[in-house]
């Protein structure tokens, strides 16, 4: 018997925190924004990450790339340790590793040409002459969905959708096997959301990419993901296969985060919902032991003594709550 493929991406005990002064004599205090989060991510496997706006979710993608340093844990990529590379061993690696980011008109250098700006991977790695780079990007772009002739054309003469289509083909021109997926389709409007999603799934699934995939649009992460994994004040509260995820959420945080998304179906517009009490705490002042006791209706008096670690409680499905029960 043939043991498991080692996962592409491991994170383990991955925190982030940044400095802050606060009071009327200015005293420096934490912003935990992310607060020792475990992550695996198979190889052509999307993982869904998700959770309210202010969770973590984009620092653990920064965190992940390098594009932020953590402040502690441990990165590793297809076996190597990426907090211990060097400088030109990490530019080596970054061939492999890409970002799309959320917003498609400001990650774009509006002085530039879309030639340009798709070739920049290449030009950086010096992996193409000038006939090659251009060929090189007319396919890229024809692979988004974009028409070639328009290379030579500047950022502001696209629409949302195609600067989106734009960024990605950027990501895709070093032919990575990871890309980090930032709320890439939360700045388009609806109709164009669903052209975008089609598109990395048909991407994902033509050139075999592993994909961290952030996203609070439940819909989408069902539709695109393998696995989901929610964040809830710089933790990680629950992961399992996204079917069983969404079937049968095992933490209240989970249930009441399905439950606050639109339902299409008019004859469960009706059903009983999961109250949350107040709003998510501050990642500068977070309550003891479990960080989403202060909201459950299911807390008892022992959720404030330790934070709770994320166990196994059905094959694949782990959740990170002291309670069997619920």
């Amino acid at each position: 018997m043939n043991a498991p493929a080692a996962p592409l991406v491991e994170v383990a005990g991955l925190a982030k925190h940044y400095p802050m002064r606060a009071g009327l004599f200015g005293q420096k205090r934490l912003v935990r924004a992310v607060a020792g989060v475990d992550l695996a991510i198979a190889r052509s496997e999307v993982l869904g990450l998700v959770g309210e706006s202010g969770s973590g979710k984009t620092t653990v993608g920064r965190c992940v790339l390098r594009l932020v340093e953590p402040t502690a844990g441990s990165l590793r990529f297809d076996g190597h340790d990426l907090l211990a590379a060097d400088p030109a061993a990490m530019r080596r690696l970054r061939r492999r590793m890409q970002i799309v980011f959320q917003d498609p008109f400001g990650s774009l250098d509006p002085r530039r040409r879309v030639l340009d700006l798709v070739a920049e991977g290449l030009d950086i790695h010096g992996l193409a002459d000038a006939a090659g780079r251009a060929g090189r990007v007319a396919a890229l772009l024809a692979l988004v969905g974009l028409d070639p002739a328009h290379a030579g054309r500047l950022p502001h003469e696209f629409s949302g959708g195609q600067r989106q289509r734009i960024g990605i083909a950027r990501a895709l021109a070093l032919e990575p096997d990871f890309i980090v997926a930032d709320e890439p389709v939360s700045a388009l409007d609806v109709s164009v959301q669903a052209q975008i999603v089609a598109l990395l799934a048909d991407l994902r699934a033509r050139l075999g990419l592993s994909m961290l995939f952030i996203s609070h649009d439940l819909a989408v992460v069902r539709h695109l993901s393998d696995r989901v994994a929610v964040m809830y004040l710089g933790r990680i509260v629950e992961t399992a296969p996204t079917e069983a995820l969404f079937d049968a959420p095992r933490h209240p945080y989970t249930r009441a985060l399905l439950e606050a998304a639109p339902e299409p179906d008019p004859a469960r517009r009706g059903r009983a919902r999961t109250k949350l009490a107040g709003d998510p705490p501050s990642p500068a002042d977070p309550p003891s032991g479990c960080a989403f006791r202060t909201r459950c209706v299911h807390a008892l008096a022992r959720c404030a003594e330790a934070v709770p670690a994320l166990r196994e409680v059905a094959p694949g499905h782990a959740k990170a709550c002291i309670r069997d029960d619920i």
